[in-house]
């Protein structure tokens, strides 16, 4: 069995959802970043981690994209053009969407108050506004990467929803119903339970 490491108002949630979405028991440790049970998990008390047969797997994607090769499911198979079409999305998300949402967060409260830039958080909204029309130009099927849903999925909802929760405007027709379409799905429901 998988123990999740982490709570699932943070990046857990994608692990959480992958997990869901493949049929996989898991335990949830509920520790919050830099908490004890945490750094226990990943010494620089980031969430989340999977531990799995007493050894630690930090970072979000990498866990992911870790349960979805292991179950074959999730994700294309790899040395395909639809894998690589699916790592390019996935790469993209993490750096046009993710990154620019980690950064405003980062400047908003987790940086020590001296640190912190506010301003550039108007850059941060143009910048993210750019890829959301990007990929409302792009989505032109039911998911993501493809015909079929897989981690991208996973990681472009968990960001749209990020997005909402900090007040980035997320706007188009294709980009809004493909959302509503991902947090309709039951594991997304499941999990969604648990944040609350």
């Amino acid at each position: 069995m998988y123990q999740v490491i982490g709570v699932p108002k943070t990046r857990a949630f994608r692990v959480l959802w992958t997990l869901e979405e493949l049929g996989q028991s898991y335990d949830l440790v509920p520790a919050q970043p830099q908490s004890a049970e945490a750094r226990a998990a990943n010494p620089s008390g980031k969430v989340p981690a999977l531990v799995e047969d007493g050894k630690s797997i930090t970072d979000s994607v990498a866990i992911i994209t870790y349960l979805a090769d292991k179950h074959g499911a999730l994700t294309a198979p790899a040395g395909t053009l639809a894998r690589a079409r699916q790592d390019a999305i996935t790469n993209m998300v993490i750096d046009e969407m993710d990154a620019i949402l980690w950064t405003a967060a980062r400047h908003s409260f987790i940086l020590p108050e001296d640190r912190r830039v506010p301003e550039i958080k108007d850059s941060l909204r143009w910048e993210f506004a750019n890829s959301i029309k990007r990929i409302n130009a792009q989505l032109s099927g039911e998911f993501v990467a493809g015909d079929q849903f897989t981690i991208a999925d996973v990681l472009m909802t968990h960001c749209l929803n990020w997005a909402r929760g900090a007040k980035f405007d997320v706007e188009g027709d294709a980009v809004l119903d493909y959302g509503k379409r991902m947090r309709a799905r039951p594991a997304f429901q499941r999990v969604a339970e648990l944040a609350k």
